[in-house]
């Protein structure tokens, strides 16, 4: 498994930005999608070699001018220029942001009280391994039925590489299968013991199809999207999500989902046995 998350996030955002969008001509015959090295270095005020070598993982600490000045020239938003800072410094063999400490499994009281206030939305929290800790009664009405919620540590990540229930689960299981692996890639990544030794047994479990997307897919998962599930007795939902990032000390987060349709809110409606509406489409 590579650990150059840095080149790797680097030539991902290069080839996503188009000429037009920094006031480049396209020209009528590129072969390299998005801009190339010797554009970006340009609008960085940087040496194409040096861009080079930071994509080949010859370089790793750039300043933080630099990386300012790439992350302008990439037109990033303030998510991706964090993620970038935070890559520079995970460069550093040495560097953990959590330190030896494992990944938490207590949830404080008072977030389950939030979740309480949830009901009857599905609703649930997640650590940085993905293993879910605590959940709505909501949720798990959704999760029980397709079999997310079977074993002593039930997680996001492991459900979707490892079940072969978990390909009926989600329509879409590709795109889940991306996220699920941009979220393991989050902050420290591979310089996390606990991360490496889930994304090794997930590797052995799955090969290509983990290995692959944990070589190419920057650590950066989207915080709110759409979700099509497949439930056994309510059919095939659509639900869109909300993801919350608690305190750093709590080394979690807070995924809340919501009907995306009225055909998705009329079925929760249902499977919660509350009043028509109780949860409306967003």
């Amino acid at each position: 498994m590579s650990d150059n998350e840095l080149g790797l996030f680097l030539r991902l955002r290069r080839e996503a930005v188009t000429p037009s969008e920094v006031g480049l001509p396209a020209g009528p015959r590129r072969r390299t999608p998005g801009l190339r090295r010797a554009e970006l270095a340009t609008l960085a005020g940087v040496s194409v070699e040096y861009v080079t070598r930071l994509e080949q993982g010859r370089d790793r600490r750039p300043s933080a001018q630099v990386l300012t000045a790439l992350a302008d020239a990439l037109r990033l938003g303030t998510a991706e220029r964090l993620h970038l800072h935070r890559l520079s410094k995970g460069a550093d063999p040495g560097f953990s942001c959590t330190g030896a400490a494992g990944p938490t499994t207590r949830v404080r009281p008072t977030v389950h009280a939030l979740l309480d206030r949830l009901e009857p939305t599905p609703a649930l929290v997640v650590n940085r391994l993905s293993e879910i800790l605590a959940c709505t009664d909501g949720f798990r009405r959704l999760a029980e039925p397709v079999g997310l919620l079977d074993g002593s540590r039930p997680s996001l990540a492991r459900f979707a590489f490892t079940d072969p229930r978990a390909r009926t689960a989600y329509p879409d299981w590709d795109r889940v299968a991306d996220e699920q692996v941009a979220a393991l890639k989050v902050g420290p990544g591979q310089a996390d013991p606990h991360a490496a030794a889930l994304m090794e047994e997930l590797a052995l479990a799955c090969g290509a199809e983990f290995t692959d997307r944990l070589a190419t897919l920057p650590g950066l998962p989207p915080a709110h999207g759409t979700l099509r599930l497949l439930h056994p007795a309510a059919g095939e939902l659509l639900l869109t999500y909300e993801t919350l990032e608690l305190p750093a000390d709590d080394d979690q987060r807070l995924i809340v989902h919501l009907p995306a349709d009225a055909a998705a809110s009329a079925a929760l409606d249902r499977l919660t046995g509350r009043r028509p509406g109780a949860l409306r489409a967003v």
